[in-house]
Order: C-alpha cells, then sequence, then structure tokens
C-alpha cells in the first residue's frame, strides 16, 4: 500500500518534470523555506506599523512580499507548457495574501490599557 503510493507520488512528480519542466521538490523547498520568512516579516510589518513607522512598514512589507511570491516566481520562471489557469491561481492567491495583510495594516492596533 505505502510503496503503491510512493510510486504514485513520484510519477506525478516526473510527469511535473517532464512536463511542465518544474521540479515540486525545488518548488516545496521554496515554499516551505520562505514560510518562517513570511510569518517573521509580518509580524515585523503589523509591529512597524503600530509604531507608525512608515519605512519599517515598507522594508517588511516588501519582504512579505518577497516570501509570498517566491515559490510561484520559480514556476513562472521555469515552467514551461503551463495552462493558463494555474497563472490565474497563482494570481489569485498571491492577491489573497496582499489583500490579507492590507486589511492587517488597516486594524488599529489594541491601545494599552
Amino acid at each position: 500500500m505505502l510503496n503503491h503510493l510512493l510510486a504514485q507520488i513520484q510519477s506525478l512528480m516526473q510527469a511535473a518534470r517532464d512536463t511542465y519542466s518544474v521540479n515540486p521538490v525545488i518548488f516545496l523547498i521554496l515554499y516551505f523555506a520562505s514560510v518562517p520568512v513570511w510569518y517573521y516579516s509580518l509580524f515585523r510589518t503589523l509591529k512597524a506599523a503600530a509604531a507608525r513607522a512608515g519605512n519599517l512598514v515598507m522594508l517588511w512589507s516588501a519582504v512579505f512580499l518577497v516570501a509570498t511570491l517566491l515559490p510561484f516566481v520559480y514556476v513562472m520562471l521555469f515552467g514551461r507548457n503551463i495552462p493558463g489557469w494555474i497563472y490565474v491561481l497563482m494570481v489569485v492567491l498571491v492577491g489573497q495574501g496582499l489583500f490579507s495583510l492590507a486589511q492587517r495594516l488597516r486594524q488599529r492596533p489594541p491601545s494599552p490599557s
């Protein structure tokens, strides 16, 4: 059972390499490596927004954006024959992340008691 599942996963990964020229392992490494940076940059962006430090908000927002886009940029740069709906999905996911960040930045931080 486990061998069959692993064989299926390897088959799908090879199909992605052959069809789209995208290595799923590299994508996953980029994706999971950017997660801690993403959370840290979100924390620092919110902290800078609470302190009303505009330059730091812009800096950490840029880091947040890069951490969000990194794995998808890999697919866009190195992928071949990728269906159009994949690009639409990537734009929707990135847009949702940016919208979520904008919503969090607009919230007023709790006043100290």
